[in-house]
């Protein structure tokens, strides 16, 4: 019997979201609109704590957005990890800043405080960690290096929607925080992002540089940009927005069993206190080489028919556009994970017997390789 394959990311769209495009479409108002401010808001309410949210069209342009909101500009340092994806990194640099990459814990794969206040310079405006994969970067340490060198923290959520850390949101700790509806995220709005700011100014300015730099109709104040999210894209993310909460659940629930029956690689570590929403449910394939690494995925794939992801196997510091900011930079903890991790399947269409066969895929090409 041939086996099904088993993708990686599976994006869930049907007949709720065509019928409130169609109604959009109906409507005669398909741009930025009411779909969007209500968008806004329900995401506010049920996401970020009720802080506001200022709707873009990409998790990028909310990068971007809240950086130039936040006056990061020429001259400026941002630290950023070197190990995620290319545009956290790349929004620091569009603002004429540079993206200063400090290392990550190969635990959580999120950003070591330790490498970051080992980072601080005169110049270091800013503190930007991503909440890799799910899970919230250590806010706490990270926070309270900002504080203590006079630097303002943000948040790049964009794996990362509904996580949270004692209670409270990603998105809320810092001067903003950004996220994403990319198709393969935990919710997708076809394809958006969203601002999240406690801070009125910065909500403020984000409107306006999302706008070209307007308040008023023609009365432009500064240079800005045309990244506004529109009514059908919203009216997409409402939808998605009311299904989160179930969608998240069953991410966890499959990670929890991967978990428990994945005895032959280094299973996701979740701090006490931390809730992990399980964008991906990443593994360490310990003490491999890249190449080692890619035989596994390819094992996975040929043998058992499952699906996998290696995401950012070249870190940031290394790569063409962005190196050129850290030269002879040494990042041990991001060039041991790049060449180790591997992103298995937990989306919520995975059965019961996928699961099953993701683990014992997992386990057989591990002792294979090993």
């Amino acid at each position: 019997m041939t086996l099904e394959f088993i993708p990686p990311a599976k994006p869930i769209l049907g007949e709720d979201e065509r019928k409130a495009v169609d109604a959009v479409i109906a409507s005669g108002m398909v741009a930025q609109g009411p779909q969007v401010h209500s968008f806004e808001e329900e995401f506010s309410a049920q996401v970020v704590d009720g802080v506001e949210c200022v709707a873009v069209n990409s998790g990028t342009s909310a990068l971007h957005i809240g950086l130039l909101a936040s006056g990061i500009g020429a001259g400026d340092e941002v630290i950023v990890p070197s190990f995620t994806f290319a545009a956290t990194g790349n929004s620091v640099a569009l603002t004429g800043a540079k993206p200063v990459f400090a290392d990550v814990d190969p635990n959580t794969f999120c950003l070591d405080p330790a490498s970051v206040e080992a980072s601080i310079t005169e110049s270091t405006k800013g503190i930007l960690p991503v909440h890799l994969y799910g899970l919230p970067a250590n806010l706490d340490e990270i926070r309270a290096i900002a504080d203590k060198h006079g630097v303002q923290l943000f948040e790049d959520c964009a794996q990362a929607h509904a996580a949270s850390i004692n209670g409270k949101h990603v998105g809320t700790f810092g001067a903003f925080g950004a996220f994403s509806f990319y198709p393969t995220k935990n919710m997708t709005s076809g394809e958006g992002g969203m601002i999240t700011t406690s801070d009125p100014e910065v909500a403020r300015k984000a409107r306006m540089i999302r706008n070209q730099g307007m308040e008023k109709r023609y009365a432009n104040e500064f240079v800005g940009l045309n990244n506004r999210m529109t009514d059908i894209h919203a009216s997409i993310g409402r939808v998605q927005l009311g299904k989160l909460a179930g969608w998240t659940k069953i991410r966890q629930d499959n990670a929890a069993f991967l978990s428990q029956n994945i005895t032959e690689a280094v299973t996701p570590t979740v701090p006490e206190g931390y809730v992990h929403v399980y964008h991906q449910y990443t593994i360490r394939v310990e003490g491999a080489t890249g190449e080692e690494r890619d035989r596994f995925v390819t094992a996975l794939k040929e043998e058992h028919q499952v699906g996998s992801g290696v995401y950012y196997p070249i870190p940031n510091h290394r790569l063409p556009s962005l190196a050129p900011y850290a030269p002879g930079l040494e990042l041990p903890n991001t060039e041991k994970v790049a060449a180790e991790c591997v992103s298995l399947p937990v989306h919520p269409s995975l059965s019961q017997a996928d699961l099953e066969r993701i683990a014992e895929a997992v386990n057989k090409a591990a002792k294979a390789g090993a």
